[in-house]
Order: C-alpha cells, then structure tokens, then sequence
C-alpha cells in the first residue's frame, strides 16, 4: 500500500460541504459524501452548512452508512438567528460536535466579498467581546464541542481565542487563516502559542478558490508545528474534487511540497480525533530548543 493510502486509512475530515445548499451546487449530498470517505478507509467526518445545524442530517446518515463516524456541527450566522445561545444548546444536545463563529454572514467576510448588509461582529466598539458569547462559551464547554473562529476578522480571531481559552474551553480552532491571507505566519504562531488550533484547508488551493501555493501550508506547518496544526479538505464544491478524493490528493500534494507522514499522522488523524473527542488527550506540543 502507498504511504498516501496507509496516511488516508483512518483519516478524518473535519470540514466537508455537502448538499442540498440554496447558495451553491455542491458535489455530494451527506450519504455520498460518508459513502465515499468510508470506501476510501476514513475514520470521519464532520458535515458542514453555513445555513442549517447539521447534527440531524449526521444521525440520519449513520443509522445508514457503517464503518464511518459522521459528525455534524452548528455554524451561528444570520440563518439560525445568529449569535444564537438557544439553537446552539439544541444543536450540542443532537450531538454536533463543532460551534463555527459566523461564517458567510459574518461582518468581515461581507465586507471582503461586498455582499451588501451589516453583518455579525464578535466585537464591541472598543474591541471587546459582545456579552453573547459568554453564554455560548458556556454551552461549547457543557458539550465539549470545538469552537472555530469562522470567517471572522484578524482582531476577532484573538479575541475568541483569548475569551474562549479563559472560559476554559481546549478545543478552539482559527479557520483556515490563509485564505485570502487574512493572518501572518507570525500571528498564527502566536494564537498556536496561546493553545490554538490553526486549521488549514486544501481547497484554498484549488483553481476557483484563492490559489493558494500549497508550499504556503508546509511554510505554516513549519513555523507553528504539527501539534496545532489541523488540515482539512473544506471541498463539496461541484466544480472541485469531491471531499474523500481531494483528501486524497491533498495528502499526496503536501507530501509532494515537503511535509513528512510523521507531521500528516497528526494533523489529519491525532489532532482532528482529539477535536471531536474520539481521542481523550492533545497531541504532546514539543518544546522549543
């Protein structure tokens, strides 16, 4: 077997779109997504909407689909009311595993992306956070989900990982910062540094994403380290790859850039398995020199 199969036999996938989606043709639905990942010998995956809770569609799938663990999450955007402490408490006690902070609806990406509106901050005008997240913290904590930043701002970003991390919350994830360069190398290790997850996803490298170079994910890697590093494949786009088989290339493509099995051992299988609690403890962090 190759060493890209032996590194996709019991894999996982913490960020999978998936159909149906009003915004966009996605390339999968929830069963073909889990059907394709379990073929290929995944361990799980989490699927992802910016507009619904996913933790109904993930239980419906696996009374369907064996061999495979299937998660879903809750992103709180504008759709399910936003900063929503009611629909999240559902969403925790149906399972989901993942609290994404605003995503498509979230005041910096409109803004990026000049979709007209005003958009979620996680901000106050002085730059503290907005008193809703004390209670969603507070649930995240309750039914030890992650919380990812979502496609919030630089400022943002250190403001929930700094707010989450002193509610006592261990799973907090920056989402994929590269794309559209949002963080610097030297941000991310210094949120690494304050007990983060950086999350890198590969389908910011894909020809109608932003183009990454994968070599920008190694050069990461690299300056924040395995031990807080999560790659995930984020694809589900028709005109991408579909999830399982780009995880698939993504593995052989960032071998091919420079990062060792030993490194992707842990990104794609140690760290997402502590995650989404199917593995107890975090990955060591080695010590600097």
């Amino acid at each position: 077997m190759s060493v890209v199969n032996d590194l996709l036999e019991g894999s996982i996938d913490i960020h999978v779109h998936f159909g149906p989606d009003y915004r966009l043709a996605r390339s999968v639905d929830g069963l073909e997504a889990a059907c394709e990942a379990r073929d290929v010998g995944m361990r799980a995956i989490v699927l992802k909407s910016h507009d619904y809770p996913t933790a109904g569609v993930a239980y419906h799938v696996r009374q369907v689909i064996e061999g495979i663990d299937i998660f879903g999450c809750i992103c709180l955007d504008s759709q399910v009311g936003g900063l929503n402490k009611d629909a999240l408490d559902v969403a925790g006690k149906l399972g989901a595993k993942i609290c994404w902070m605003p995503t498509h609806t979230a005041a910096f990406n409109m803004k990026q992306k000049g979709i007209p509106g005003v958009g979620i901050s996680l901000v106050d005008g002085e730059g503290k956070l907005v008193p809703e997240l004390k209670d969603i913290f507070a649930l995240i904590k309750k039914y030890d989900m992650a919380v990812c930043t979502g496609h919030t701002s630089p400022q943002e970003k250190f403001a929930v990982v700094e707010g989450a991390l002193a509610a006592g919350l261990k799973k907090v994830v920056v989402t994929h910062p590269m794309s559209g360069h949002v963080l610097t190398l030297d941000q991310m290790a210094e949120l690494a540094g304050k007990g983060a997850y950086i999350e890198h996803c590969f389908g910011g490298t894909m020809p109608g994403g932003h183009r990454m170079d994968p070599k920008e994910i190694v050069d990461a890697v690299r300056k924040v380290g395995a031990e807080r590093t999560v790659i995930s494949s984020d694809l589900g786009q028709e005109q991408n790859p579909k999830p399982a088989e780009g995880f698939r290339v993504m593995i052989g493509t960032l071998l091919n850039f420079g990062l060792t099995a030993a490194e992707l051992e842990i990104m794609i299988k140690k760290n997402p398995a502590y995650l989404l609690g199917l593995e107890k403890r975090p990955v060591p962090v080695k010590k600097a020199k």
